[in-house]
């Protein structure tokens, strides 16, 4: 698995305070702009993030190539509809026995391993006895499991990475998303660190998890945080 940025806005920190600036301000947005510095900028993301007014983070957007990921994964990734994404098609792109993605726990145990690659081993001959047969790549695909292979082109505001570091940064996320989700909050908190302060697992970015009992047990939830304040308030 590879996650690499591509591009994104030019000086997002300051976009973001200057076009939050702009709800309360008289001034010219081109002004608000220009007199914005680091500092300046920092302090103003601060006070969105205590206010959690968000939309102005939706005027910057991040543009990541993710590489040896799954079918499975994108089936995950694509559910995000405010992101643009991109992806290898395998209508046109042919496939090879590289092409497959295992997972972590078929690797821990031989006999589990053994029954997987042969698995794959057999949809990759079937595939190839298709095409062979002048098959369609679209037709042939069909027999294609999960565990192939894709890359992409995924592009996101500021907000929606937060929406998706929330979800998918979560210890009872999918591993792989995850994986993919934390190397983005990794790569995303260089350009921006005070944007992305608050970036990673929803308990990160509220204080408290909300997964009740398929919370993982690392956060309170927040009827232990609101029995704890009406405690100390009685």
């Amino acid at each position: 698995m590879k996650v690499t940025l591509l591009t994104h806005t030019p000086e997002p920190e300051k976009i973001v305070a200057a076009a939050a600036r702009c709800c309360y301000s008289n001034d010219d947005p081109n002004k608000l702009l220009e007199e914005m510095t680091d500092e300046k900028a920092a302090k103003f993301l601060q006070k969105l993030n205590d206010l959690g007014h968000q939309s102005p983070l939706e005027h910057v957007s991040f543009t990541f190539s993710i590489s040896g990921v799954s079918r499975a994964l994108l089936a995950q990734i694509t559910r995000h509809r405010l992101a643009s994404f991109s992806v290898r098609s395998q209508r046109y792109c042919g496939f090879n026995s590289a092409d497959f993605i295992q997972p972590p726990s078929i690797k821990k145990n031989s006999e589990v391993e053994k029954i997987f690659d042969e698995s794959l081993a057999q949809c990759k001959k079937n595939y190839d006895e298709l095409i062979e047969k002048n098959i369609l790549k679209e037709d042939a695909r069909m027999i294609l499991p999960n565990a192939a292979a894709t890359s992409m082109v995924v592009t996101m505001n500021a907000r929606e990475l937060l929406h998706f570091f929330g979800l998918r940064c979560c210890n009872r996320a999918q591993w792989e998303i995850r994986s993919v989700a934390n190397e983005m909050v990794k790569i995303v908190k260089k350009i921006a660190p005070n944007l992305f302060i608050k970036a990673g697992a929803i308990c990160q970015q509220r204080g408290y998890c909300p997964e009740g009992k398929f919370s993982c047990g690392k956060a309170p939830s927040l009827e232990k945080i609101l029995g704890i304040y009406n405690r100390q308030k009685n």
